[in-house]
């Protein structure tokens, strides 16, 4: 069996870091009922991730080729990239570059 090191998982920020130090002080308890809380965070996942809106949107030529090749070096379709682009956008998580 292989053997997980802590060097194998870097934090990707500092929210994960607070959260793997939090596990380490042993700070974390079991649920009273984890059938129930299980359900109910696999359904708020489902509710999160679930894409049931189109919309159309006009690009100019050149940001669609953009677009495709930032998807393609992602390993992504173009329309996963968008989404996730607007979406970073509405957390606050994307950062304007300046």
């Amino acid at each position: 069996m292989k053997t997980i090191t802590k060097k194998a998982f870097k934090p990707i920020d500092q929210e994960e870091k607070d959260l793997m130090e939090s596990i380490e002080r042993d700070e974390w308890q079991p649920v009273k009922n984890f059938d129930q809380e299980r359900k109910k965070a696999i359904e708020a996942a489902r509710n999160t991730l679930k894409k049931d809106k189109r919309i159309n949107l006009r690009l100019s030529q050149k940001d669609y080729h953009q677009i495709q090749i930032k998807a393609i070096e992602e390993g992504i379709p173009y329309q996963t990239l968008i989404s996730s682009i607007v979406h970073k956008y509405l957390n606050g998580s994307l950062a304007h570059r300046s």
